[in-house]
């Protein structure tokens, strides 16, 4: 294991809703003013050390009947001793997003993970480290599942009664593809890219994504643009964040640009990758001027990878031919030569 340092995940949230492994949210205090708790992974496998996805999330394959450690820490922000609840909770991925399960209910996944302590104690801005561990049974089919391991301090609300209450849960997702031999290959693929403007004006686009590979993908990345009116260049500008998509799947990923920027036309390059996996897409657009409205799809430019597929199909094609017309005329030299001899005789 390598120990890894990243910046804690702060996300107060009211009323159960949940978000994990993402950026520090804006606030980190609640409405009572307890203060936030966040949560981050302490360890990762040397084997993936290069890969961003496993610094944020529990990323792993392994054979059924295996069980692996993962050690994480829970910081708290609060001036005040605070009491986290520690759990592991079901998760699944649909339409684009990695979606959390309610409080208490349960998948395979979460229940093979178990913490080492169901509570922790933190004292005002302290922190503690949780391990946890995943077995796997023997019996586990083939698949990749999802789960989150959370921690959550729930606190009083602001009524007069104080018995509602404000509850701040942060998670680590965790993603665990089962199965005998290597780990399943992550590939995407970056399809129609249409150029929009959004309600209020600003130029955006939309590009359409296909999860080719066998493992979930977090989608991440950026634009740039080129060669616009006046020779103008802009961005780079980040992808939304948050698309996630399941093996087999297919999503939008989304990029809000400048507001100030002309309508085009433009040359573009679309970078996108998910851990180590990237792919990237250029072509030329034009923002409609109108606010609220769809453009005229980008033209992309050919792949360098398909133009040279393209021009060895066609050199294999030439030599399937050279070869037949040197057969077809070997069998009529073949020919000739039994005709000129029964002429002969």
């Amino acid at each position: 294991m390598v120990p890894v340092a990243l910046l804690a995940i702060l996300l107060p949230l009211l009323h159960g809703t949940v978000a994990a492994g993402v950026a520090p949210a804006a606030r980190d205090k609640d409405a009572a003013g307890q203060g936030a708790i966040g949560i981050r992974l302490a360890e990762i496998p040397a084997s993936r050390v290069d890969d961003p996805r496993a610094h944020r999330f529990i990323v792993d394959h392994v054979n059924p009947g295996t069980t692996i450690t993962r050690r994480f820490e829970v910081v708290s922000s609060s001036k005040r001793p605070v009491r986290a609840e520690l759990y592991p909770g079901a998760a699944s991925i649909g339409k684009g997003s990695f979606t959390f399960a309610p409080a208490g209910v349960s998948n395979e996944l979460s229940s093979w993970i178990t913490l080492d302590r169901a509570e922790l104690d933190l004292e005002p801005h302290g922190q503690a480290t949780v391990k946890a561990t995943i077995a796997v049974p023997e019996s586990a089919s083939r698949g990749e599942r999802y789960a989150v391991i959370w921690a959550q301090v729930s606190s009083p609300g602001p009524g007069p009664e104080g018995n509602v209450a404000l509850v701040n849960r942060v998670g680590i997702r965790t993603y665990l593809d089962v199965g005998p031999g290597g780990e399943p290959p992550s590939d995407f693929r970056i399809g129609e890219i249409v150029p929009q403007r959004t309600a209020d004006g600003q130029p955006k686009i939309v590009a359409a994504i296909t999860n080719t590979g066998r493992r979930a993908l977090d989608l991440d990345g950026q634009v740039s643009l080129s060669e616009g009116p006046s020779s103008l260049s802009a961005g780079p500008f980040r992808i939304d964040s948050g698309t996630t998509l399941a093996p087999g799947d297919q999503g939008q990923v989304v990029a809000v640009l400048g507001q100030d920027l002309p309508g085009g036309p433009w040359k573009f390059r679309l970078t996108l990758h998910s851990g180590q996996v990237e792919r990237s897409a250029t072509g030329t657009l034009t923002f409609p001027a109108r606010p609220g409205v769809l453009g005229v799809p980008a033209s992309l430019d050919s792949p360098l990878g398909l133009g040279l597929a393209f021009a060895a199909l066609i050199a294999v094609a030439a030599v399937v031919i050279l070869l037949l017309v040197r057969r077809v005329r070997a069998r009529r030299r073949r020919s000739g030569d039994r005709e000129a001899l029964v002429s002969g005789e």
